[in-house]
């Protein structure tokens, strides 16, 4: 995929100071592509997190409150749904 972006002003400026000589990254695509990078792993923390959470809400709860179910009941339940 290729991407052409036109950047000005104060973020203009702020990747400049990121990219060449005095930079962090050589080139902007460098930059793009590590931001992207950075962004997909946040939003993989971010649902990894979630599931946790839901993982630690459904082992709190009590065992009781579990029923044994056999695979035909939870077939004919979700053919009615």
């Amino acid at each position: 995929m290729t991407l052409n972006v036109r950047i000005g002003g104060a973020l203009g400026d702020f990747v400049a100071t990121n990219v060449g000589d005095h930079g962090v990254y050589e080139n902007v695509s460098e930059y793009v592509r590590d931001l992207i990078r950075r962004d997909k792993e946040r939003t993989e923390a971010e649902r990894f997190d979630r599931l946790k959470a839901e993982l630690t809400r459904a082992f709190a709860v009590p065992q009781s409150s579990y029923a044994l179910l056999d695979a035909d009941t939870v077939i004919a339940r979700n053919q009615r749904a």
